[in-house]
């Protein structure tokens, strides 16, 4: 069989990573399958029980003297990042409570969820506009840019959230029905806004963001899937070319400042994308061009640089190259749908939180827990 040099670094980086990782129990899943409720138990327990003692701050209470539009309204420019801010703190809070609430079945993590969830999206005096008109606006313009979009894209973990917490007592069918009307909107906003279609055509990052969110949006309706038929269509007939290039790479994220961390952004995106997207009898995991590569190759070229950051061909990003690649969802993703039990292990190893904000805002899952487990009715 002839070996080619991806091949030999995939499988060379797999063998040092088993020599360096305990055996796996039972308790911790299969190869491919890991336990995440065992292997993030503790976690998710100390970032629910943190999120406890946060009261909801919607975007009312952070005021934002230079947006043209409401109080409710989504706003953020070059000097006025506390709009991004607190939707990236919303995007801790909800999903760890949520992860909580599947791991004991305690109350008060689901009601703390629900607390915040209502401020943000129901309240009529505090619920968010869904909408971002406003985002990343360049004075002394007043419209936003597509390049905004990207700052809502932790909405997605949100909205994978609710449907956990539909069980408890603290979420009601009416209060349901209304985070379902109100991600709709939002849903209905990226289809028909001119600025989320910008984006939307990106052949980079702010591109697989509108597609996640998309498809976060479309998976929370479980009684109508033609917006995620539709979106299955983007995937394949646009997104794959757009983004990938023959050898797996995302050739627009390496002429940005930051190639390294995009890159690894983007192959985040759009793995947790194929995971929304795929269904029993559509897998989008196995779309590919007939002249071109799809996920499959993606992961497989990029898993040696997550392995080893000192591989990685291209310029060094110009900030934090050091504290990376952390914890990438997408091997996780990838392990349960390509069989690949280097990927877990990987994945089993790297540091699953940061606290350096810049690599926050482009860590769009951190609660995998709600993305392999199925909400029980």
């Amino acid at each position: 069989m002839h070996i080619t040099r991806r091949h030999f670094c995939t499988h060379t980086a797999a063998a040092l990573l088993a020599s360096r990782l305990p055996a796996q129990t039972p308790a911790a899943g299969t190869p491919t399958r890991p336990n995440v409720a065992v292997i993030d138990h503790d976690r998710i327990l100390a970032a629910a029980d943190r999120a406890l003692a946060q009261s909801p701050a919607p975007l009312t209470t952070v005021p934002a003297p230079g947006s043209p539009g409401t109080p409710r309204d989504y706003y953020s420019s070059p000097t006025f990042t506390a709009h991004r801010d607190a939707v990236l703190a919303l995007a801790h809070a909800v999903p760890a409570l949520a992860s909580a609430y599947v791991l004991t079945k305690d109350e008060r993590y689901a009601r703390q969820a629900v607390a915040h969830l209502r401020a943000w999206f129901l309240s009529p005096e505090t619920a968010m506009t869904p909408r971002l008109d406003y985002a990343q606006v360049t004075p002394p313009e007043k419209s936003g840019r597509p390049e905004g979009l990207v700052e809502a894209v932790h909405l997605a973990e949100i909205a994978q959230s609710i449907p956990f917490l539909s069980s408890s007592e603290s979420l009601s069918e009416e209060d349901g029905a209304a985070l379902l009307n109100w991600f709709t909107q939002y849903l209905d906003w990226l289809n028909t806004s001119r600025t989320a279609g910008l984006a939307r055509d990106s052949r980079d990052h702010n591109g697989a963001s509108w597609l996640l969110q998309a498809a976060a949006c479309a998976r929370l309706n479980t009684k109508d899937d033609r917006a995620l038929t539709t979106l299955r269509h983007q995937f394949r007939g646009s997104t794959l070319r757009a983004q990938i290039n023959f050898d797996g790479s995302f050739p627009r994220e390496l002429t940005t400042p930051d190639p390294y961390r995009n890159s690894l952004f983007t192959l985040d995106l759009l793995t947790a994308s194929c995971d929304l997207l795929s269904t029993r009898f559509e897998n989008a995991w196995e779309y590919e061009l007939q002249d071109g590569p799809g996920m499959r190759v993606a992961i497989a070229r990029h898993f040696p640089f997550i392995a080893n950051r000192g591989a990685w061909p291209y310029k060094a990003d110009s900030a934090f190259f050091k504290e990376l690649p952390l914890r990438r969802p997408a091997l996780l993703f990838a392990a349960r749908a390509y069989s690949r039990p280097e990927y877990t292990d990987l994945w089993r190893m790297l540091p699953p939180d940061t606290t350096i904000p810049d690599l926050d805002r482009t860590f769009p899952i951190r609660q995998p827990l709600l993305w392999v487990t199925r909400p029980r009715p």
